[in-house]
């Protein structure tokens, strides 16, 4: 094989990384649950309650709950790290990460027929990860850095055909750029590609009683065939050769409980499954190279609370525990993947046609120890990050 062409299959299988799971932030892949402050603050636990723009992403059923026009305007903002701490030698940090991810929603009812619009955009993947170049892996040619951006319009239709139930179903399109680089002795290897492609969600809510509801949220699998360049560069020149790789988004089941016991509480609590078993032996278009990934399925367990403390104000609290995904044997600088604790708070308040929410989260992976991976020297990693989400919302 070419040296060039050995750059770009190594490129590819740094793209694979970088797809997988980027910004490690959450073990479920490259998810990004957090679309709502609100929300975020109880947790995520929210498809059972739904009653506010957001529920387009978290279960589009419970638009239904919500009069006349509205429309949420939200950030969720991080900052992030992993660290390496190797059996033979230093301890190494990875880059400390910054990403700032909008989210607009709204909604308009229609009584008569029962009918609420609504219309997401927002980010369900993405971030990145970048390690030192003195990363021990980067000298053998394994990947130093990758970027994945992500984005959905997702307009939804739901029908309240009772007061105590609801059904939705929208369409999900979606468009994705991914950049990566790494850096062999003697060698700049930088990947770019882009592709779309749609899918579907549907959403149920049933309030069966005034202190009982259960939510369902299913989204479809996506395809993103990455279509782009390689380019290569060494002492002896550049090279740029056409490339393309075909990554399987999985499919999402989310289900809900949530219990009031008065008007001033709500609490909740959610499983929230990602189907990675399509995620297997993942093939290198153009060249001989086929690398096995074997991940396996893994969920969210999500709990959260809220306390309504009156003139509008309330106040939320959550905890979030998420499953490593990637088995032993398969991790990778790119995807130091482990169990994940999240806790949060929050605080908001409404208006007559004005709201704010406001959430802070801790997130804390602990030290997952590796030796004998393919892709990664012997040691443990451990994971850091701070959140900050802020919505502010309107009702017309």
């Amino acid at each position: 094989m070419k040296r060039s062409q050995i750059g770009v299959g190594m490129a590819l299988v740094s793209l694979l990384c970088a797809l997988a799971h980027p910004a490690a932030l959450f073990a479920l892949g490259i998810r990004l649950p957090d679309q709502d402050a609100f929300a975020t603050a109880r947790g995520n636990a929210f498809a059972a309650t739904a009653d506010d723009p957001s529920a387009v992403y978290y279960n589009p059923a419970g638009i239904t709950q919500l009069e006349g026009a509205n429309l949420s305007l939200g950030m969720y903002g991080i900052t992030m790290a992993s660290r390496f701490n190797s059996t033979a030698g230093p301890s190494i940090n990875s880059q400390q990460e910054w990403a700032a991810l909008p989210q607009i929603f709204s909604t308009i009812s229609f009584t008569n027929s029962h009918l609420t619009l609504g219309l997401g955009t927002y980010s369900p993947y993405g971030l990145s990860m970048e390690w030192p170049y003195n990363a021990p892996w980067v000298a053998h040619g394994l990947p130093r850095s990758g970027e994945i951006d992500y984005f959905r319009a997702n307009p939804v239709l739901a029908w309240q055909p009772c007061d105590t139930f609801s059904i939705a179903a929208g369409a999900m399109l979606d468009y994705s750029e991914a950049e990566l680089q790494l850096n062999p002795p003697g060698a700049q290897v930088r990947l770019r590609g882009r592709d779309d492609d749609a899918g579907f969600n549907l959403g149920l809510l049933w309030h069966p009683w005034q202190q009982h509801s259960f939510g369902v949220t299913y989204r479809s699998a996506t395809d993103m065939d990455y279509q782009g360049h390689a380019r290569t560069a060494t002492a002896l020149g550049a090279a740029s050769q056409a490339t393309s790789l075909n990554y399987h988004f999985p499919q999402t089941v989310t289900v809900g409980y949530s219990y009031r016991p008065t008007t001033n509480w709500n609490f909740e609590v959610d499983a929230d499954w990602t189907d990675w078993t399509s995620l297997r032996t993942l093939t290198v278009v153009g060249t001989p190279l086929a690398y096995p990934f074997n991940w396996k399925p893994s969920t969210m367990y999500e709990f959260g609370a809220t306390r309504f403390l009156g003139k509008g104000w309330r106040a939320s609290a959550g905890y979030m525990f998420s499953e490593n995904s990637v088995p032993s044997g398969f991790l990778n600088p790119l995807v130091p993947d482990s169990d994940r604790h999240l806790f949060s708070v929050g605080v908001g308040k409404s208006y007559s046609h004005l709201s704010w929410d406001a959430a802070y989260q801790l997130g804390y992976g602990p030290s997952r120890p590796v030796s004998g991976d393919p892709y990664t020297p012997n040691g443990n990693y451990e994971f850091f990050s701070n959140a900050l989400s802020l919505n502010i919302g309107w009702h017309f």
